[in-house]
């Protein structure tokens, strides 16, 4: 029997949740038509379809290159993929795995479908863009807002004559004007955005979505106008524009881009102004006086060894540079809401993680008793499977005996209702015994039995590498594939700080066999989880 998986998508928040039943309803209908069996289906909930980075979509495609079925059913096509690249490489991968797509509305689906309605799909994609842009245009010509809502406002809705929503109209809330000009004022006077911030939070007082005020919260960007010091809006000032979103086509993440100011569009808008232009000026002609002094963010700084792994114990915040030689929590220093006040030296921290690595964490003994465990638990699986294929396969044998019996009972002149109803039955029970058996997918392969000696090895050549200043971007992307995270606490019995290195066991043995894909980690980490549980790096602690 053929075996199926359905896909369904719808893309925005706004459309409705059923959609996604609906289109599994039809594609079953259509499955149960053709004499398919619907193994799984794969969905992704208000998500578009210009990027293949959907957790149902992924699934899909690895549960694919398992073998796990033989058809991929969806509505349409574009519900797999509207970009024109992805729906081609969906399309390659499946044909490589000798799985066919069909759709309810072109049925199987073949290369030409792929070239055209690929085509089709991608160039409505930007037609939409287009018309959603042109649009909006001109609602910020009107004065209206072109999406999104700032600090200090906000939207009112009220209907037309003929009963349909006004898009697009704000009103300052009182409230949250008074805070946004105290800022603009106690800038003005001297106050460091960080203190701003800081005394905000002491307060209690909500900043913007209802979180906590940080420094970058206040001065933001003047560039690319965010910030509470850099909002046009607060002078009257509409700025639609600035800011063009594109999709990276590896990671299908939003990436901003500035736009040229000649392609910015501007309107005034003085029911929507919350401070005074004297003050304006003020506060930015202190941000030119900064600015002349030096902006440390546009000096090119050197890749840290440890960015983006290190963690505060005490609000789950990062720890970040706060001076040229030292780290910091950037809760407490930012958002003054964390009391874990104490620094810690750069050069220290990094000497101190490395050689926990290499004497504690990154422990040769440990990897070889996963190895051990992981195989011994493999061993367990694969008897498992081969007692449930001998038991599937024997009673598969003994329903081929009942079968000829009926034949014979049959040929003998038996035949009757009661008999025909029999061989039914014993023909689906077949059916499902030759699914099961074809769904009992081989286990992982078993370990190489030198992976132990070989890590040992690669430990000595990654501590090397860390140590070498000219390899520092490489050796930070290589040390985040085995550090999960660095957790920094304050140590009760001294003044400096007690740290906690988490390693991943799963990365750590793909960084020992030499390999670098990413699907193949996702693998590993899955049979470590699925497959060995509690097999797994302990924290280590030492002080500092």
């Amino acid at each position: 029997m053929i075996r199926a998986a359905i896909y369904a998508r719808y893309s925005s928040d706004q459309q409705r949740e059923a959609s996604i039943e609906d289109q599994i309803r039809v594609c079953r209908e259509r499955a149960e038509r053709e004499g398919w069996a619907v193994i799984n289906c794969y969905t992704d909930h208000a998500i578009s379809g210009a990027s293949l980075m959907r957790p149902g979509i992924q699934m899909l495609m690895q549960d694919g290159a398992a073998g796990n079925f033989d058809v991929v059913l969806a509505e349409d096509l574009d519900r797999l993929s509207r970009d024109q690249e992805d729906i081609a490489g969906f399309y390659k991968r499946m044909s490589f795995a000798d799985i066919e797509i069909h759709t309810l509305s072109d049925g199987k689906i073949n290369d030409l479908h792929i070239g055209l309605k690929g085509t089709m799909n991608a160039r409505f994609l930007k037609d939409l863009a287009q018309k959603t842009r042109r649009g909006l245009r001109g609602r910020v010509e009107a004065g209206k807002s072109g999406g999104g809502n700032s600090y200090g406002y906000k939207v009112v809705k009220k209907l037309d004559a003929k009963g349909e929503p006004i898009r697009g109209d704000r009103e300052i809330i009182p409230e949250e004007a008074e805070i946004i000009r105290r800022i603009f004022m106690e800038f003005a006077a001297g106050h460091s955005p960080r203190a701003i911030a800081a005394g905000l939070n002491e307060e209690k007082i909500p900043g913007p979505r209802g979180k906590e005020w940080g420094a970058s919260t206040i001065y933001g960007n003047r560039r690319r106008g965010n910030g509470i010091l850099n909002n046009d809006l607060y002078i009257g000032k509409l700025v639609w524009n600035r800011l063009r979103y594109i999709k990276d086509p590896d990671t299908g993440k939003r990436v901003s881009r500035l736009n040229p100011k000649s392609e910015w569009l501007t309107t005034d808008v003085p029911e929507l102004r919350i401070v005074d232009d004297e003050l304006w000026q003020r506060v930015k002609g202190l941000q030119d006086e900064l600015a002349e002094k030096g902006d440390f963010r546009k000096c090119p700084r050197p890749p840290k060894l440890l960015s983006h792994l290190l963690k505060c114990s005490e609000c789950g915040g990062g720890f970040s540079k706060i001076s040229n030689t030292h780290y910091g929590c950037s809760t407490a220093r930012n958002k003054a809401t964390c009391t874990n006040r104490r620094a810690i030296k750069q050069d220290a921290l990094e000497e101190a993680v490395i050689n926990a690595l290499r004497t504690h964490l990154m422990d040769a003994e440990l990897c070889e008793r996963f190895c051990e465990e992981y195989t011994a638990h493999m061993n367990h699986l694969i008897k498992s499977r081969t007692t449930q294929r001998a038991r599937y396969e024997r009673e598969l044998r003994e329903l081929d005996k009942q079968t000829d019996n009926i034949i014979e009972a049959i040929k003998a002149g038996l035949a009757n209702q009661r008999l025909k109803e029999e061989l039914d039955s014993i023909c689906e029970r077949e059916s499902e015994l030759k699914l099961l058996l074809t769904n009992l997918a081989a286990p992982p392969p078993i370990l190489h039995p030198s992976m132990a000696l070989r890590y040992k090895e690669e430990v000595t050549n990654l501590v090397r590498t860390l140590n070498d200043p000219d390899h520092r971007a490489e050796a930070s992307q290589l040390l985040r594939k085995l550090v999960d995270k660095i957790v920094l606490k304050p140590d009760p019995d001294g003044t400096g700080l007690l740290i906690d290195l988490y390693g991943d066991l799963a990365g750590i043995l793909n960084f020992a066999a030499h390999k670098d894909n990413p699907l193949k980690l996702k693998e590993i980490s899955m049979w470590q989880e699925t497959l060995v549980a509690g097999v797994g790096f302990e924290p280590t602690t030492f002080r500092l």
